[in-house]
């Protein structure tokens, strides 16, 4: 089934370091583009400024970055369906983690909020290390729990992706279809420069954040029985 994605239509895609991000927000924007949905892939800025500067930002460097990938993604929705490698939110939770500055976090929120689905990866995924990023093993949990957190306090709706190589696409594309699909039958516009709705739909292998509140919840409450 193919998504009926609206122009200003943007897929976001987030989550730490080697969960599979980037490979997967390129593996959405081939199969929307081999569909017939005009799509462009918006890529991580922050990857572009580390391999031009040969190192990684300083506290100060960081809200042109954020800056930079939030104008890239509305330039790319603008012309069509946009699929975003990373968002400026990324950018001002390792500006929370690595130096103790929030100060990002309501811009970039409010940024997110004008995405028309937020997708997380999960950390089911072997880490790997890339060159200049910033992560490493010990540091993917505290990135993932930061997204999760900010992504609560600012009311946005998102999907955690689990699986590897085909299972993982599958899984993301089933969420892209039910959030088509939903905002067909209530009439969400889901275009660029309004807030995305809340919405469910059901998972399988616990791709939505709610199951996984309600699983961990179960499972404590069974620890502590």
């Amino acid at each position: 089934m193919t998504p009926r994605l609206p122009a200003g239509c943007v897929i976001a895609v987030l989550g730490a370091e080697s969960t599979g991000k980037t490979e997967l927000a390129r593996a959405l924007t081939a199969r929307l583009q081999a569909r017939g949905v005009g799509t462009s892939l918006v890529g991580e800025y922050l990857r572009e400024w580390c391999d031009r500067e040969g190192r990684t930002p300083r506290p100060d460097e960081q809200a042109a970055i954020a800056d930079e990938q939030t104008h890239r993604i509305a330039v790319a929705a603008a012309a069509g369906v946009a699929v975003a490698d990373t968002t400026a939110l990324m950018t001002a939770v390792y500006s929370d983690l690595l130096f103790d500055d929030r100060s990002l976090y309501d811009a970039a929120l409010a940024a997110q909020r004008r995405c028309t689905l937020t997708l997380l990866t999960a950390l089911d995924l072997p880490w790997v290390a890339d060159g200049l990023q910033r992560d490493g093993p010990h540091v993917r949990e505290p990135v993932d729990a930061r997204v999760r957190a900010a992504l609560a306090r600012g009311g946005v709706p998102y999907a955690v992706v689990h699986g590897s190589g085909p299972e993982r696409l599958a899984n993301a594309w089933n969420a892209i279809n039910a959030m088509a699909d939903r905002a067909e039958r209530t009439g969400a516009p889901g275009r660029k420069g309004s807030e995305s709705p809340a919405w469910n739909w059901p998972c399988e292998k616990c791709s939505d954040p709610r199951c996984e509140h309600r699983l961990f919840t179960d499972l404590l409450a069974g620890r502590n029985g």
